[in-house]
């Protein structure tokens, strides 16, 4: 006998994304509004309501005509059509496991190429812009100390929205060596050094709490404890960014995301050697790091003066990167 449909999509959720796979809430939210718009697309599609959805209703030609839908009717970039297919690929993949008689579609699902797309642009602030936008912070005012804490958090940790939301008490560590524990993708945690500004902003926020803060408080809060969202995070980034906007071919907006990827050009410029920008934003995989050495004319410079031949056509001796030589720097990483 076939399993019914809604039973199927309950245990895709309660069990294989939140247990088996340990997803965290945010992407099952995302899983939950590309099946939210699959379903309702799928009741337009056959007439009828959604509890009366069965399991031979979910074709191949469906899932084609809804990621049609998605970019003609409802205006979705190939990024964004592309991240759907990939969570009904996820589902019909379960599908087949629990239903071997929907293997035959499931298949045909799976073979749906990705549309190639061109990778974002990657935008950052210079140094002279991230010194002047922290500068001009407001000094006075309820928020004003949460705003330049959050900021110069940002900036200092490359952390992505997310994480710098879901930051507790208890995940600060301000004694030397000062560091933080951020909780990332994939459920995974990392730790991230701070700068002696950025532990004396946090002691600061911290101290202005009262009473005493409790290990498990969120360390950015809208009011009364509780934790900024993302959203919220957003908003306040936008607030005191926007005057750092640029327009033209490729407009510039700062958000959360901004910092995070000034963070990371600036540590490439001083030198600090890839692998350790990839553990200091918690990247997977390599490759999305070195996209950073793409994005700044200085570096590609300095590369080039660094190969340059001299006159006898003998290469001009290559230094070791800053970080390779500074033993206090290489102390405190370790330390660690």
């Amino acid at each position: 006998m076939t399993p019914n449909l809604g039973p199927l999509v309950q245990s895709f959720f309660a069990d294989h994304l939140a247990v088996q796979k340990g997803l965290r809430l945010a992407s099952i939210r995302s899983y939950r509004d590309t099946m939210r718009l699959f379903l309702r697309f799928m009741t337009d599609q056959t007439r009828q309501p959604i509890a009366r959805l069965s399991l031979q209703d979910l074709t191949f030609d469906r899932v084609l005509c809804f990621l049609q839908h998605l970019e003609r009717d409802r205006g979705n970039n190939v990024r964004t059509r592309n991240q759907r297919r990939a969570a009904l690929n996820t589902f019909f993949t379960y599908l087949a496991l629990r239903v071997p008689e929907a293997l035959a579609a499931c298949q045909q699902v799976a073979a749906i190429p990705v549309k190639r797309t061109p990778l974002p642009a990657t935008h950052y602030l210079e140094e002279a812009e991230i010194s002047e936008l922290l500068r001009q912070l407001p000094r006075q005012g309820r928020h004003a100390i949460r705003d330049r804490t959050l900021l110069l958090f940002l900036y200092n940790t490359g952390a992505r929205v997310q994480e710098a939301a879901d930051v507790r008490v208890e995940h600060l560590e301000l004694d030397s060596p000062a560091k933080v524990h951020l909780h990332g993708k994939g459920d995974k945690w990392r730790i991230c050094p701070l700068w002696n500004e950025t532990v004396n902003h946090l002691r600061q926020l911290l101290a202005e709490r009262r009473p005493a803060v409790a290990p498990t408080q969120p360390v950015f809060c809208a009011g009364r404890n509780i934790a900024l969202t993302r959203h919220g995070i957003y908003k306040i980034v936008r607030r005191h960014g926007a005057p750092w906007d640029t327009t033209g071919a490729e407009p510039r907006r700062v958000t959360p995301h901004l910092f995070r990827h000034t963070a990371a050009v600036h540590l490439l410029e001083s030198g600090v050697e890839v692998n350790v920008i990839r553990g200091w934003l918690g990247h997977v995989s390599l490759d999305t790091t070195n996209r950073y050495a793409e994005l700044t004319l200085r570096a590609k410079a300095e590369a080039l003066r660094a190969c340059e031949p001299t006159s006898g056509g003998l290469a001009v001796p290559r230094g070791n990167a800053v970080w390779k030589d500074d033993k206090q720097l290489l102390a405190w990483l370790n330390s660690l």
